[in-house]
């Protein structure tokens, strides 16, 4: 076996993980946790037919792979929707995906379905998804360091400002420069791939025990409602509670 096809086998596995982890913990249907799985679903699928572990025509896999390519902003911009301060901000970034994939129909529909029309619409799509990974990665390291919680959301926006910082690379390399060396090309797609999937899997491990520890939280903020409901001089204390609780969602 080549190094090749050792390490698309292991980014194979790689890929399967979280999608194990968010069918596993259910996670599945939990707020934007779903366009994550589908994005994994896609990517997983998609390596499957490149390393023909799965025959299919050429064809298939040709309009796969656009399909795929595609679907890569909108869906991860969907997902990272879940890391917003605000509700405001979670509007911004709908706005966006929706201009986005206007601006994906619009250069397909001049250019056609096609590696050009891809190669227009992909450079885009990584700058903005890696600009807000950033983002994303520097509010939750400082809420981590700072408040010492929430290190499953800085495992997951690291493990996807790695990703999409060294798919940036790629993408100058295989679409922008037309680099001969596709071998090597796709060994480094496979590592950034194998090593990026299994810290944001940790990461979501992680994700789900601070999710579960919240849901504690809020069955607690409940009960503390009913126990207090006809006392006045606790309204104090459930706001306080109440207060805690939603500033904690949010990190």
């Amino acid at each position: 076996m080549t190094w090749n096809s050792v390490m698309g086998l292991l980014s194979s596995v790689a890929l399967f993980l979280p999608i194990v982890a968010i069918l596993a913990l259910r996670l599945a249907t939990y707020k934007t946790f779903p366009a994550l799985f589908f994005y994994y679903i896609f990517a997983f699928t998609y390596n499957l037919f490149t390393e023909n572990y799965i025959n299919a025509n050429s064809q298939v896999v040709y309009v796969l792979g656009l399909s795929n390519n595609l679907l890569d902003a909108p869906l991860m911009l969907s997902f990272l929707s879940y890391f917003s301060p605000s509700q405001t901000h979670t509007k911004r970034i709908r706005w966006l995906i929706l201009f986005f994939m206007i601006f994906e129909i619009i250069v397909i529909s001049i250019s056609g379905f096609n590696v050009s029309a891809i190669t227009i619409i992909l450079g885009p799509g990584l700058l903005i998804t890696t600009g807000l990974c950033l983002m994303v990665f520097i509010r939750q390291t400082k809420i981590t360091i700072t408040h010492r919680k929430a290190i499953g959301r800085s495992l997951i926006s690291a493990a996807l400002l790695f990703a999409y910082g060294c798919y940036g690379i790629i993408y100058l390399l295989f679409y922008i420069y037309d680099s001969q060396n596709v071998e090597d090309t796709f060994l480094i797609y496979f590592l950034v791939t194998t090593l990026s999937s299994s810290l944001l899997t940790a990461g979501i491990i992680a994700e789900y025990r601070r999710i579960k520890k919240l849901h504690e939280l809020k069955t607690t903020r409940k009960e503390l409602s009913y126990i207090y409901s006809t006392d006045k001089s606790t309204k104090v204390s459930r706001k306080k509670v109440m207060l805690d609780f939603d500033a904690e969602e949010w990190r």
